[in-house]
């Protein structure tokens, strides 16, 4: 049974931001602003800028949906002056948030709980000799292709496939236009699949098929090119595993209320474990609103849900 609109009192939807993903989520906002108004709340909507504790202090919400995708969002920062105010809001709390969006980090807890993830080297100078020499050993184990992307981004902003030597320069460069630390990782060839959570409600794995080389920040939302398979066709013994892999992984975490983990799927039919999302995308091309609704959850109702968790 749904909580009663009134006692949710004015809520605010975080949207907009500062990160690299300002545009998409202004467009996440705006969708979960009309699905919550459309299901009765009284709710408004709040740019987030430099002056955001003035903001919130000015605009006195109730509770806050956080729409807010990337840095100055996603990453603690914004969770952190919610909960000095004593400001209900969604999603995960301050410590999971910094830890999902800092990949080196959520991927040591995740080995040490012997989940998959993959190998990598992290480094905010390119030109350091340590760095030159780790990487070479790396290249000594992993062959090319290679995928270099920024530590702590979302949206495959800065992300490259590097084929060769030749090209590392180029990707580094695109990978420190988004932050301060990259990764480099092998590169996967094979099938990729996201796994969206409600609650500690798993959702239908979903399998993503873009066209382009991989699902880069064009297909996820510029383009409708991208095909998404959901149920995806794989066994029942995958899909649990699979399931099981992204609850464990979000738990692992401290991960709250809702959020999406995606993986890759090798030749050989191995899972590897890439990322926790902890406010996934809300758009229309958005994944967990996809994979709700195949779960026979309707966007105004998931956001209902979602909104429920801060009481």
């Amino acid at each position: 049974m749904q909580i009663d609109p009134n006692k949710f009192g004015r809520v605010a939807v975080l949207m907009g931001g500062m990160s690299a993903e300002r545009e998409v989520s202004l467009i996440s906002g705006q969708r979960v602003l009309e699905a919550l108004r459309e299901k009765g709340i009284d709710v408004f909507a709040l740019d987030v800028g430099e002056d955001f504790i003035e903001q919130l202090l000015k605009a006195k919400p109730d509770r806050v949906f956080i729409a807010l995708h990337g840095t100055y969002g996603e990453d603690g920062r914004v969770q952190a002056v919610l909960e000095m105010l004593h400001i209900p809001y969604t999603g995960s709390g301050v410590l999971a948030s910094a830890l999902a969006m800092d990949k080196e980090k959520s991927k040591g807890i995740w080995a040490q709980l012997e989940l998959p993830v993959l190998s990598s080297l992290v480094t905010d100078d390119v030109d350091d000799d340590e760095f030159k020499q780790e990487l070479s050993e790396f290249l000594e184990e992993f062959a090319f292709p290679l995928c270099v992307k920024p530590l702590d981004n979302g949206s495959s902003c800065g992300v490259s496939r590097v084929e060769d030597g030749t090209q590392l320069v180029a990707a580094y460069a695109k990978a420190f236009e988004y932050g301060d630390t990259l990764m480099i990782e092998p590169w996967i060839d094979g099938r990729e699949f996201t796994v969206g959570i409600v609650g500690d409600d798993v959702l239908p794995p979903m399998e993503i098929i873009p066209k382009q080389s991989f699902y880069d920040y064009e297909a996820k939302y510029l383009v409708d090119t991208t095909r998404f398979i959901c149920p995806c066709d794989l066994s029942e013994e995958k899909r649990e595993e699979l399931k099981d892999l992204a609850l464990e992984a979000y738990q692992a975490l401290g991960c709250r209320h809702f959020g999406r983990a995606d993986f890759m799927m090798d030749r050989e039919g191995n899972f590897w474990l890439l990322e926790i999302n902890t406010i996934p995308g809300l758009t229309s091309h958005s994944l967990v609103p996809q994979a709700a609704a195949e779960a026979g959850i309707s966007f105004p109702d998931l956001m209902h849900r979602i909104l429920e968790f801060t009481f």
